[in-house]
């Protein structure tokens, strides 16, 4: 194969679609299946309705961690996010001070029920991003993650620490 062959063969590879999140056989067709106490520390799945997605995670959930997030990164897998745990339910508000990727921005109820959602947020923007009821955990993925997954307000978050 020559060099530009070979270079447009790459170039067709980088621009094939990644699947956005994976999906466990273990998870196959129902979540209502999935034991949360079975799920990895590090994974946690939503629930939309096209069905179970998987990502991988990272958790702050104490002040210095949750106050870093996500803070000067500049890349982020697509099945990667930030949870944020504070403990308690109550209104939340994010900013996007020093970070340069945009996000969408999931807020979830302490049963892990989407309470709202903050999609393509401005990056290094100081304005302030607003649950739209109670929140106990926030889950930050890439733009547009929510709208790939069809999430929306009233699904579900799955990981061990949630509640429901």
């Amino acid at each position: 194969m020559t060099r530009v062959a070979s270079l447009v063969c790459a170039a067709i590879l980088l621009a094939a679609p990644i699947p956005l999140a994976s999906h466990h056989a273990a998870f196959a067709a129902d979540a209502a299946t999935i034991d949360k106490a079975t799920l990895p520390a590090d994974e946690l799945v939503l629930v939309t309705g096209s069905g179970t997605h998987t990502f991988t995670i990272e958790i702050a959930d104490d002040p210095v961690e949750r106050a870093q997030g996500l803070m000067f990164r500049e890349t982020m897998a697509r099945d990667h996010g930030m949870l944020f745990d504070f403990g308690r339910e109550a209104p939340r508000a994010f900013w996007m001070k020093n970070t340069p990727l945009p996000l969408d921005i999931i807020f979830t109820r302490g049963d892990g029920t989407v309470v709202s959602i903050a999609k393509h947020t401005t990056p290094f923007s100081t304005d302030s991003i607003p649950s739209d009821g109670p929140a106990r955990f926030v889950f930050e993925v890439n733009a547009g993650v929510a709208d790939e997954i069809g999430l929306a307000p009233g699904d579900t978050l799955l990981h061990r620490r949630v509640d429901g």
